[in-house]
């Protein structure tokens, strides 16, 4: 009896880079590609027209074609997660910041790959694997970041919480504080709490300098380089 396929749907909006997966990924005996998408609003739709084991998921994908913030993922990857118990998220970046590794994790990412790391992605039907079947993957530079430096320094300005609502701001600059709570399934005040915290924090006094301020430190999509397309 055939063994079942490790279904894979994959988040990047470099075509590049979702030419790269297959190549990597479409012969392969174990995994089969059941969707590909370039902006975080398709995410939902995929998700409910294909049954997916394994997503792969890109930090600073767009919201939409319309909206070019970066997909929240710090709110989305524990909402994917409940509303999929079965569902096994990896994330795979070019950012290294080692607190935006972390949150991602904590966020309930079973992995984190650099995009830098050509040996996990020569590797990347193991990967898969090993994440499908429970386990943690972390590529050897990630976890070279999460290691490096004191614990102190990183340990953690903000509640996973409050970067969820940072990350919300940016994929949604124009938001009121009622459609942000509506989004988290919390009271408005709780929102006003969170941020005002944040910025507490951080030692800011408005949204958008909290959120431009989280970016920087890396604590949430950090600003890509003008150039983040690999040379065909």
């Amino acid at each position: 009896m055939p063994t079942k396929k490790i279904r894979v749907t994959i988040l990047d909006d470099h075509q590049t880079i979702l030419d790269g997966y297959r190549f990597r990924l479409g012969n392969s005996p174990r995994v089969e590609i059941v969707a590909t998408i370039r902006y975080g609003d398709e995410l939902p739709t995929a998700l409910q027209k294909y049954v997916t084991d394994v997503l792969l998921l890109d930090v600073t994908v767009p919201v939409s074609a319309d909206n070019p913030n970066p997909y929240p993922i710090l709110h989305v990857i524990p909402d994917l997660l409940q509303k999929y118990p079965d569902l096994t998220i990896l994330v795979i970046s070019m950012h290294a910041e080692r607190s935006l590794i972390r949150a991602v994790m904590e966020a309930g990412s079973s992995g984190y790959v650099l995009k830098e790391d050509q040996a996990s992605l020569r590797d990347l039907e193991n990967v898969v694997a090993t994440v499908a079947s429970g386990g943690i993957y972390l590529s050897r530079p990630a976890s070279d970041v999460l290691l490096r430096g004191s614990e102190a320094k990183d340990n953690s300005l903000l509640s996973k919480r409050q970067l969820e609502a940072l990350s919300l701001c940016l994929s949604y600059p124009d938001y009121s504080t009622a459609e942000l709570a509506r989004k988290m399934s919390i009271s408005n005040s709780t929102v006003r709490n969170l941020l005002s915290g944040a910025y507490l924090k951080l030692g800011v006094r408005s949204r958008i300098a909290g959120v431009d301020k989280a970016r920087q430190l890396g604590l949430i999509s950090p600003i890509s380089p003008a150039v983040s397309v690999p040379k065909r």
